[in-house]
């Protein structure tokens, strides 16, 4: 018997070594407790009072995901009993080798599930005797078959079910030796159990999360992790905290975890103006016009400009910014608000009439009339005349206008004003329609001689204008008149 129980002990501690629960802690021990029920020649006891218990020692280690390797150890009565003759009872020890396949390995099943299935077949020894004194004590094989359930609580405790049927190489347990059935003795074995999952899983990285259930496996030694394995990332911007130079703030991995608002590139802390997109140059800020000065520096930031004028332009390069400059596209002195004077006669030519000739101020930059026109228009106040009540230029007429059309064509900044007037005899709309025609009248004529019509303008003022009185014939002689005005 002692020699038995120590041939078990040292099995047990050979086999464990190759043993293993999960790929982590790849050791595991049980404790079980059930029942041994008897089948033989006497019949079966599977499910039938009363049941003789027993205690169990299992210990095992990891294979690979689908196998696991181990011993199992149990003591306990065996035993049958009937109303007659035929009655038993045992006290055996009986040790097995079992490989174990589990359905929860990554294919069947995840490896994780907390329901793990499983299978067994083995080969042990057992060492029984009888108590009643019918049989001495013996040695017999047994070949254990069966299947189970387990269900982890945590990595470390498990509970399970498991039902074998093992089959010996005997058939004298039962006392009858019977050789009549053919058939050895076997017996069912049912146990609930508690099992420990012991040994340290793998840590790579020493970060305290074994390699199974680390998402970064190579996190650098002594950094902060979570509970999944990857460095701390307080701000949750993806830059881990002992890369991220701004941990409390959600950031960005380019700028190593620190936050840019403006999206300029430069980080809040060190951007001057961390709401509006700038420059590094500025440390932020914006150069709107791309001028090269700052906008708070710039007097006109949406304008490209120049330094000595505050970031302000002056396109004509006249020394005077655009804004304050009335000519911004041509160049002028400060006394004419940056306008042009071409003729230098102290008249912006925007605003002179006859910008490359000197004149007065008084005729919009244009010169004085000269004399000589002067006394050509003289001569036209009484030297035009036209037919009675009629629009006609009489031939008399022909060398005063011919001398009005050469002062128009010797002076072509002049704009020539016609003014008809009449005496007032006859009705009054007449002597306006007339006065009218007869003004429409000379600037054609003028017109035919070659001077464009845009320099002139013609109009009739009847009876409205008078120079003498009308009651006397000389008066009312100067009275119908055309006037030549040079205008500016």
């Amino acid at each position: 018997m002692k020699k038995t129980i120590l041939f078990l002990v040292i099995s047990v501690i050979t086999v464990s070594a190759a043993f293993a629960q999960n790929s982590d802690k790849k050791w595991g021990v049980g404790l079980e407790g059930g029942t041994n029920e008897y089948s033989g020649d006497l019949g079966s006891d599977f499910l039938k009072l009363p049941f003789y218990g027993y205690g169990g020692l299992s210990i095992g280690r990891y294979i690979c995901p689908s196998f696991d390797l181990g011993i199992n150890l149990t003591y306990g009565d065996y035993g049958h009993w009937e109303d007659t003759y035929y009655n038993f009872l045992n006290r055996k020890l009986d040790g097995s080798l079992q490989l174990s396949f589990k359905f929860n390995n990554g294919y069947i099943m995840k490896e994780e599930s907390k329901i793990s299935p499983y299978i067994f077949a083995g080969v042990g020894l057992a060492n029984y005797t009888n108590s009643r004194g019918f049989a001495s004590l013996k040695n017999d094989m047994i070949f254990p078959l069966g299947a189970g359930v387990k269900y982890s609580i945590n990595d470390w405790l498990t509970f399970g079910y498991k039902f074998a049927w093992n089959y010996t190489n005997d058939d004298s347990r039962d006392v009858l030796a019977s050789s009549q059935s053919g058939i050895n003795d076997s017996y069912f074995q049912q146990s609930i159990g508690v099992y420990f999952s012991l040994g340290k899983a793998k840590d790579s990285d020493y970060d305290g999360i074994p390699d199974k259930l680390d998402k970064c496996a190579n996190t650098p030694e002594g950094v902060s992790v979570d509970i999944s394995g990857c460095p701390t990332d307080s701000d949750n911007d993806g830059v881990a905290d002992y890369i991220d130079d701004c941990p409390n703030n959600k950031g960005l991995a380019s700028l190593k975890g620190c936050p840019d608002k403006d999206g300029d590139g430069i980080t809040d802390s060190k951007d001057n103006c961390p709401d509006v997109k700038g420059l590094p140059k500025f440390d932020g800020c914006p150069d709107t016009d791309g001028d090269g000065i700052i906008d708070s520096k710039d007097d006109c930031p949406e304008e490209k400009g120049l330094v000595e004028f505050k970031g302000c332009p002056d396109t004509d390069g006249d020394g005077i910014i655009d804004s304050k400059d009335a000519c911004p596209k041509d160049k002028g002195p400060v006394s004419l608000n940056g306008c042009p004077d071409t003729d230098g006669d102290g008249i912006a030519d925007k605003d002179d009439r006859c910008p490359k000739v000197a004149g007065i101020t008084a005729n919009k930059g244009c010169p004085e009339v000269k004399e000589e026109t002067r006394k050509v228009f003289e001569q036209a106040l009484t030297g035009i005349q036209f037919e009675t009540g009629s629009d006609v230029i009489k031939k008399a007429s022909y060398p005063i206008l011919d001398q009005v059309v050469k002062v128009m064509k010797d002076n072509p900044e002049y704009f020539l004003q016609i003014n008809g007037h009449t005496d007032n005899v006859g009705d009054d709309q007449k002597n306006m329609d007339l006065s009218d025609r007869r003004a429409n009248a000379v600037m054609k004529y003028i017109t035919d001689k070659g001077i464009e019509i845009k320099r002139m303008v013609a109009k009739g003022y009847g009876e409205t204008i008078p120079v003498d009185d009308n009651t006397t014939q000389s008066g009312r002689a100067k009275n119908r008149r055309v006037e030549f005005k040079v205008i500016f």
